[in-house]
């Protein structure tokens, strides 16, 4: 990848649905509410960039955001412009966070990037195409994340509450949230906080796979859903395409689990044994401020969204 410099400072957002990170230049990094990516994102990243350089005195600042939910960049790039010109922002580079997300893991080297925490996304990128998988959100994807792991849990709860499943540990973490197992369903949609709580019981499957069976089955399946995004990835970028090894990263905090790191590792291989995997390396606030260094004829330079004030 070749990379040319801009001498304004530069503001990089790191806007994911765990939370949101903001760092101009390499100063100190600020944490803001994760994003919502069921309300419009412009305005949400407006108050993260005005709270970012209140006070800084800065001007003709370049904002360079990685933000999960986003489907169109240039529209998401061109509403948030609209809105922050009158804090000294000349510049607005906006992409999906699955490609900060790469560019922090790999930068200029071709491979697969997954990304899993609440929700996941994988990015591919080859020679000379690119391929996001997943990243579809709670409601028709995002198979293997935090969210994914939780909302087995409970599955597997009220499976066992029924006679439909074995029973499980989990049931008795599930009964210090929700004492009225028959009621949960309700208390559940009405949950404005659902996806976050319901991703929340991740946390205990992962304490318990160690002794319980349903929870350690659990993550097996959480790693091999995310072996199976990346293989995909690979596969329609051409990778691995004859070489003797292909790039891929594994990061979040669904990696954090050992038992999900070794499924997907061993799931991946079975699929693409080229695949050299270094799990939880990744600096997506770099990602996002390498954003306006990218070449214009790159693979990725399609993805992002540019306003120039």
């Amino acid at each position: 990848m070749t990379t040319t410099f801009s001498p304004s400072p530069v503001l990089a957002i790191d806007a994911g649905q765990s939370g949101i990170r903001s760092q101009i230049d390499s100063g100190e990094v600020r944490s803001f509410a994760a994003i919502r990516t069921d309300l419009p994102l412009a305005p949400q990243l407006a108050s993260v960039v005005e709270q970012s350089l209140r006070d800084s005195g800065l001007a003709g600042v370049t904002v360079s955001g990685g933000v999960s939910g986003v489907t169109h960049a240039q529209t998401v790039a061109d509403e948030l412009a609209l809105l922050v010109g009158q804090f000294g922002v000349a510049r607005v580079f906006i992409a999906h966070d699955s490609i900060s997300a790469f560019l922090g893991a790999l930068g200029s080297e071709l491979g697969a990037v997954v990304a899993a925490g609440t929700g996941v996304v994988t990015l591919a990128v080859g020679a000379e195409r690119l391929a996001q998988v997943d990243g579809w959100g709670y409601l028709v994807g995002d198979a293997g994340s935090g969210y994914w792991i939780g909302r087995a849990a409970l599955d597997s709860v009220m499976r066992a509450f029924d006679g439909r499943g074995p029973e499980t540990a989990l049931t008795e973490v599930v009964l210090a949230h929700h004492p009225d197992l028959p009621s949960m369903y309700v208390s559940l949609q009405t949950n404005e906080g659902k996806v976050r709580h319901i991703a929340s019981f991740a946390r205990s499957v992962g304490d318990l796979a160690e002794t319980d069976a349903v929870a350690a089955g659990i993550l097996a399946a959480a790693g091999s859903e995310l072996a199976v995004s990346v293989a995909a990835g690979l596969a329609r970028v051409g990778l691995p395409g004859g070489r003797e090894v292909v790039q891929v990263r594994a990061i979040g905090n669904v990696f954090s689990s050992p038992h999900v790191a070794a499924a997907f590792r061993r799931s991946l291989l079975e699929r693409v044994p080229e695949a050299r995997v270094a799990v939880g390396e990744s600096h997506p606030l770099d990602g996002a401020a390498m954003l306006p260094h990218l070449e214009r004829d790159h693979a990725l330079i399609a993805s992002i969204g540019v306003v120039t004030l």
